[in-house]
């Protein structure tokens, strides 16, 4: 199979007011054939913070307080927010909201865009997500720029270097 069109996979999770981890799976099934060799290849992630009482504002912080919210995309099933040397961490994220400066995203692994690409070999990817003194619910929502490609021998040695 040669290289897709690329192609677009969004997703949206929640991060509770509460403060407590939450995660969604997203399916990659029907892109990702480990018997017929076909994986996905991550070329770019955008991701936008959303309040969940108002979609058109950030996060909004309480009084007196910094606050912050965080989001993860892994391989795997995690129960809580990973260090960058996980190797099922794909990507990850942080927006900052304070008293004095305002708002500010912080990207610690968070790349835009990858110079070969991302390989994803597994059939979910799991978005995650949790905040710290932010009032409302958090809506964080990512879009995947995505192809589809044959797993060669080369593809293959990249994977196993890199994760799952």
């Amino acid at each position: 199979m040669a290289k897709s069109d690329s192609f677009f996979i969004r997703a949206r999770v929640t991060a509770p007011a509460a403060g407590t981890f939450n995660q969604i799976p997203i399916d990659l099934g029907s892109y990702v054939d480990a018997l017929g060799k076909s994986v996905l290849r991550v070329h770019n992630i955008s991701v936008v913070y959303q309040d969940a009482q108002n979609a058109h504002r950030p996060p909004q912080k309480g009084a007196g307080v910094e606050g912050s919210v965080a989001f993860q995309l892994t391989t795997q099933s995690r129960a809580s927010y990973l260090y960058a040397d996980d190797r099922s961490l794909v990507s990850s994220g942080f927006l900052e909201v304070d008293n004095v400066e305002g708002v500010h995203e912080a990207s610690n692994l968070n790349p835009m865009h990858w110079t070969n690409g991302y390989l994803i070999a597994v059939e979910s990817l799991y978005l995650g997500a949790q905040q710290a003194s932010i009032v409302n619910d958090t809506e964080i929502s990512i879009v995947l720029e995505c192809t589809v490609e044959t797993m060669t021998q080369a593809a293959a040695m990249a994977l196993s270097l890199s994760q799952q």
